[in-house]
């Protein structure tokens, strides 16, 4: 498998917001932090109003957290009603596995039980896998590409390449990157693994746009996406992202702890569960917390690379300093 490498036509891809929907995290720091903080995203709170309404949960976690990172890098209205960016040319990228297998799920028991006349179509669009990217794109009035990564392992890592190659390619001038994985019934027993572990119930969202769009609105650009590598193995993938460096060098390692040679990488797996297709922006998110609060870079983040996986990917984050 070939790796891959950031692609041109911008100077710098950077980041300037991050949002969290995670149960008892307030902010993206919270996901480094050594016990969880007081306080925090509550579901049985957060997931409910008007806007929440006929939507599966992966969908209300999504939102959730979209309007903090909008917030955050400067695109949203004093009210929080309004995206202030340029709808026509931003895209939103969704990652996640597991997305709507409950309304999927409901669609089928309904087929089995009562056959297809006991479906409405008024529910039929929520069973599409690009549901949660299309409610965001909605909500916010988002008319670039939008699409879905469902990819694994490396599907966060994936989703965030994905939104790199649309700002180089001038695609898109500002992407949402969301990463969200939803604790349903049906996810809980697909991802049954006998541990006792339940699995992620929430969502991460990051902005990201060219240093030069960032510099010619006089936003502040929190970290840069310097590069994210694919290839078969971890190895290869975090030699590719740090250029034949050792992991050992980067001033934060976000990895699996089985990835690790040693007991440097951060496991945000051991304190968040099973994260799936949102581990990747989970990392991302971390560690652009790390690099904002003047943390040592770069940071490494690293995904997949399993027994199981067909894949590992690695991503490198430095600071905000460091754009071109």
């Amino acid at each position: 498998m070939t790796a891959r490498h950031e692609v041109g036509g911008v100077k710098s891809v950077v980041i300037t917001g991050v949002g969290t929907a995670i149960p008892g995290v307030r902010e993206a720091a919270d996901l480094l932090a050594p016990g969880a903080p007081d306080g925090g995203f509550d579901p049985d709170t957060g997931l409910k109003g008007r806007e929440m309404r006929h939507k599966d949960r992966a969908s209300r976690l999504a939102l959730r957290a979209v309007a903090p990172a909008l917030r955050q890098a400067g695109l949203l209205s004093d009210d929080g009603e309004r995206y202030t960016g340029p709808g026509d040319t931003t895209a939103v990228v969704i990652s996640t596995n597991l997305g709507n297998l409950d309304s999927v799920c409901d669609f089928i028991d309904t087929i089995a039980a009562h056959t297809v006349t006991g479906l409405s179509p008024l529910g039929l669009p929520h069973t599409s896998s690009n549901v949660i990217a299309g409610w965001i794109a909605i909500r916010y009035g988002m008319r670039g590409p939008n699409l879905t990564v469902c990819n694994g392992a490396t599907s966060g890592a994936d989703a965030l390449h994905w939104a790199h190659n649309l700002l180089a390619a001038r695609r898109a001038d500002t992407v949402v990157v969301i990463g969200v994985e939803p604790h349903t019934e049906p996810a809980a027993r697909l991802l049954d693994d006998g541990s006792g572990r339940s699995p992620l119930d929430g969502a991460v969202a990051l902005v990201l746009e060219s240093s030069e769009r960032v510099a010619a609105r006089g936003a502040r650009p929190l970290a840069v996406l310097e590069r994210s590598v694919r290839a078969a193995d971890s190895a290869t993938a975090r030699a590719h992202a740090l250029h034949g460096e050792s992991a050992l060098a980067a001033g934060l390692w976000l990895g699996l702890a089985e990835d690790a040679a040693t007991a440097s990488a951060v496991d945000l797996t051991a304190r968040l569960g099973h994260c799936s297709g949102a581990l990747g922006v989970l990392q991302a998110a971390a560690g652009v917390a790390h690099l904002a609060a003047g943390g040592p870079g770069p940071v490494l983040a690293t995904s997949g690379g399993g027994a199981t996986d067909d894949a590992a990917a690695a991503l490198v984050l430095t600071g905000a300093g460091e754009v071109p």
